[in-house]
């Protein structure tokens, strides 16, 4: 679903992934075709085993695929090596899983900066500095740093996993299943945050949830069974509400 103007980011074209089990094969994903939309923020959605985690993890260039293509920001991904795929997944993408993974012997402002330090593209210490404790601060956090995760409830914990995943100022943000693991009052204002991080950020980001109350907050909608793509729909009141935040935001 691709508007005139818009520009792909991911584009994904007759996608199989095959996992080989003893004398059996999974067919988790069947010849999937997905476009997605730079600066969309789209639900992959469907039941356990419907393929959203696979389709996650192949984006996300966490796992590989056996046949088909998929191209992230017009880079054929069959057509890249070790390194390159390595360079794409440090510079392009940012991940939210729904178990936090922070470490537990930094803190807050620690775990945020990891990233900028790893990747080298944090500048100077007070440049890295400036850059977490703006992201701290978006995220309703300023006043964490110095606390560990055990310190935090699994809101402020998901909060900070979001924040870490946008330090580097990835083009794109894998969230899988981002609310799991919290109550729905908390698992909506994060969903909420991340919504209002794409308005502002222009941030792509790709997120599954069981949650139906959550699809409606999307621009995108891709429902997957078995494997295969049920159905597709675009909220078309939600990318007018953006696009209408854009062109008020150019009109200041």
């Amino acid at each position: 679903m691709e508007n005139s103007g818009s520009k792909l980011i991911v584009s994904i074209k007759e996608l199989w992934k095959i996992y080989p089990m003893g004398n059996f094969e999974v067919q988790a994903l069947k010849g999937i075709d997905l476009n997605i939309i730079e600066g969309e923020f789209i639900s992959v959605a469907g039941p356990s085993g419907s393929g959203k985690t696979t389709l996650m993890n192949i984006i996300g260039l966490i796992d590989s695929f056996n046949s088909g293509s998929l191209t992230i920001d017009g880079l054929a991904i069959k057509d890249q090596n070790r390194e390159e795929l390595a360079r794409l997944r440090r510079d392009m993408l940012g991940y939210v899983f729904q178990s936090f993974n922070l470490l537990p012997v930094l803190n807050v402002f620690e775990n945020v900066e990891l990233p900028l330090i790893i990747s080298g593209k944090g500048g100077s210490k007070s440049e890295r500095r400036d850059r977490v404790e703006y992201l701290l601060k978006e995220v309703g956090l300023e006043d964490r740093h110095t606390h560990v995760p055990a310190e935090l409830s699994g809101g402020q914990q998901q909060r900070v996993a979001i924040a870490r995943a946008l330090v580097t100022s990835p083009r794109i943000v894998i969230a899988d299943e981002p609310t799991a693991n919290l109550d729905s009052e908390t698992g909506e204002m994060v969903l909420s945050l991340m919504k209002e991080i794409n308005h502002n950020e222009k941030t792509t980001f790709i997120f599954s949830t069981h949650d139906p109350e959550i699809w409606k907050m999307a621009d995108h909608i891709v429902f997957l069974h078995d494997g295969l793509v049920k159905s597709e729909t675009t909220t078309e009141s939600n990318r007018k509400k953006k696009k209408s935040g854009d062109n008020s935001a150019q009109g200041q």
